[in-house]
């Protein structure tokens, strides 16, 4: 499985955009920044034609470890939770590009 990585992001922007592959990078951290500040103070990040970042509280519930089924409390958290559009929806489903030559 590969994975996209920040450099090969900020290597997309330089390439793209026209920055120096400086500027690029503190784009880039300035974006990822931007939404982190705003998942971290509860609010819901969309970004259209991506999806939307949310964050949602979670109760406090009772669970089980698996392998001695003693009762175990779980502390309420807050999670992050991740919609994508309908658009990624389907450019995720299409049928594979051929590749580039």
């Amino acid at each position: 499985m590969n994975t996209l990585t920040r450099a090969q992001l900020t290597e997309a922007i330089y390439a793209t955009v026209g920055l120096s592959r400086h500027e690029s990078a503190d784009l880039l951290e300035l974006v990822l920044g931007r939404i982190a500040s705003a998942l971290e103070d509860g609010k819901s990040v969309k970004i259209s034609g991506f999806g939307t970042f949310s964050v949602r509280q979670k109760g406090r519930r009772v669970g089980r470890n698996p392998k001695t089924g003693v009762e175990v409390p779980i502390l309420p958290r807050r999670v992050l939770v991740f919609r994508p559009s309908q658009m990624l929806r389907d450019a995720v489903n299409a049928p594979p590009r051929a590749p580039a030559a």
